[in-house]
């Protein structure tokens, strides 16, 4: 998945408004798709997608379901397959966490719908 400009600059906008209090709060805007992640300790892109992506163990393709109790949709949303530009940016919040977010345009992972 390509790296895109403007959805960087979207990415960081956004992690520039969580600054102040580093709240796990999504985005409101529909534009695109969106993982985030805070962190005590410095957090990279990379260790944000690692820890979306070891939500695969809780992924069932078969009946496209989450085991009971747990969360996969970060994870079906790094791989959804209509997303097809990345931007992500991160910032060290006043309280010394790190909050990292992720966007992917066209926006996908809907339910009901297989990531891939």
């Amino acid at each position: 998945m390509p790296w895109d400009d403007d959805v960087t600059a979207y990415a960081q906008n956004y992690a520039n408004q969580r600054m102040r209090n580093c709240n796990l709060i999504h985005s409101q805007d529909d534009l695109y798709s969106e993982n985030i992640a805070i962190r005590n300790g410095d957090c990279t892109g990379k260790a944000a997608v690692d820890l979306w992506v070891q939500e695969k163990a809780d992924y069932d393709y078969n009946s496209n379901n989450c085991t009971e109790w747990k969360m996969c949709g970060h994870y079906t949303q790094v791989v959804w397959r209509e997303s097809v530009r990345l931007g992500c940016a991160r910032v060290q919040c006043n309280n010394s966490w790190w909050f990292v977010t992720c966007n992917y345009d066209p926006p996908g992972n809907y339910i009901g719908r297989r990531p891939y």
